[in-house]
This record gives structure tokens, sequence and C-alpha cells, in this order.
């Protein structure tokens, strides 16, 4: 049995739309890993000792490049896999650490579909460690207009974010 897979259209998304929060908690392996990946060997993502000591930090803390990896996730969790985000812009207020709880939320700011028919909605977001907003991000991300539409397989004049 397989099972069906989510997939948002335009017609189901308006603004003012909330989307649903996603809360991530976050381990020292959380944070490892996401520096690995990115291939960022400063210690203060992956040495405890180096992050208090040098850093005055109280723990090992996200690099960029994972915040946005989760911003992305949470944009495309949401959308289903036929959402193709198209840019995002991020302002990082302070450190996500080893130990924290991390809640993205979002909020559809405006739905559009552009010249070329190509369906757009631009979400502005949120993460917050308890009640404190630790980074701002606006996203751009298409959607399919339809059930028969892709945006992945929009190309040069066709896709214009």
């Amino acid at each position: 049995m397989s099972a069906e897979r989510h997939m948002l259209t335009i017609d189901q998304v308006k603004a003012g739309d909330v989307v649903p929060a996603f809360t991530v908690d976050v381990s020292a392996t959380t944070v490892v890993l996401g520096a690995l990946a990115s291939r960022d060997w400063r210690p203060m993502h992956h040495d405890k000792d180096f992050a208090v000591q040098r850093n005055g930090v109280k723990d090992i803390f996200l690099n960029t490049p994972a915040q946005a990896a989760w911003f992305e996730r949470y944009i495309t969790d949401w959308t289903g896999p036929a959402g193709r985000l198209g840019r995002m812009k991020f302002r990082m207020k302070d450190s996500v650490f080893a130990g924290d709880r991390m809640v993205f939320r979002g909020v559809v700011e405006q739905v559009e579909t552009d010249a070329t028919g190509c369906s757009w909605v631009d979400v502005a977001l949120s993460l917050k460690v308890g009640e404190k907003l630790v980074t701002s991000c606006a996203a751009r991300v298409a959607i399919p207009a339809n059930a028969s539409d892709n945006p992945w397989k929009r190309r040069g004049e066709n896709w214009k974010p």
C-alpha cells in the first residue's frame, strides 16, 4: 500500500494563512551534522570547550547553512514535494545551541501567479527558541497551479523567482 503524497496547490493558499508550526529538538549531533554537511570545520560547531571558552557562549551552535536548511525543510514539508524554493532571505539575531528547541512558524503574505503561469507564495517565517526570536526569514516558493503543474520542470524564461 502506498501513501498518498501531500501536494499543495495555489487554490489551497491565501494571504493570512498560517503555516503549521514545526518543532525540532537540537542535539549536539544535530549541530555537528549540520556543520559537517556544509564542510564547516570551525570548532565552535563541534567543540563545546572551544565554544564556551573561546567564544563565550553556552554550547556549540548551528551554523548559517544549517539554519538555512531547516527553513528549507520547514517550507517544503508544508508545500509537499512539488514546492520549489525560489528565494529566501533571513536574518540571524542569535544562536541556536545544542539543547535548544527550535520552533518554526510562518504566515502567508502574498499569493500570485506570474505572467509565465508560475504560482508563487511569499511567506514570512520565524525561528524562535522559547520566547526569543532567533531568526526571521522571508521566502518565495513556487507551488503547482493545479495537480498537473510541476514548478520543478520550469526552466529559462519560465522560471523567474
